[in-house]
């Protein structure tokens, strides 16, 4: 698996769907050190999933950990993930994602957050979504 860029395009996240997949995706993150990110089907929704703990030189500050919190908020809100989502900060979860392609430009926005580039999730998750 090539490394993923930082941030990574939405068309290059990983799909993690069943276990071999996830884990492929997973052993591949933690073996660059590079945050983990991936789309993965569960029925007929997606999640999206990132775990810092791959990265273990990378750090969450303050400000990022702020707005992928505002934008998990918003989007239970907006009912776009389920309320047992979670925020982070080392581990982020979004369940019940309607289609794959909102799944790809959560997790893409989400990943560039996580490298402190905060527009792609802004882009993603406006104010306007409440």
């Amino acid at each position: 698996m090539q490394p993923l860029p930082a941030p990574c395009p939405a068309d290059l996240i990983p799909d993690a769907t069943g276990i071999d997949a996830f884990n492929a995706a997973y052993k591949a993150a933690k073996r660059q050190q590079t945050v983990f990110v991936a789309v993965e089907r569960q029925g007929h929704h997606w999640t999206v999933k990132a775990d810092t703990i791959t990265a273990p030189q990378h750090t969450v500050d303050d400000t990022v950990y702020h707005a992928v919190r505002t934008a998990v908020i918003r989007l239970i809100r907006s009912r776009q993930i389920l309320p047992d989502s979670s925020p982070g900060p080392v581990y982020i979860v979004l369940y019940d994602i309607a289609n794959e392609q909102r799944a790809r430009e959560l997790a893409a926005a989400l990943h560039a957050a996580l490298y402190a580039d905060l527009e792609p999730l802004a882009r993603a998750v406006p104010e306007t979504l409440t």
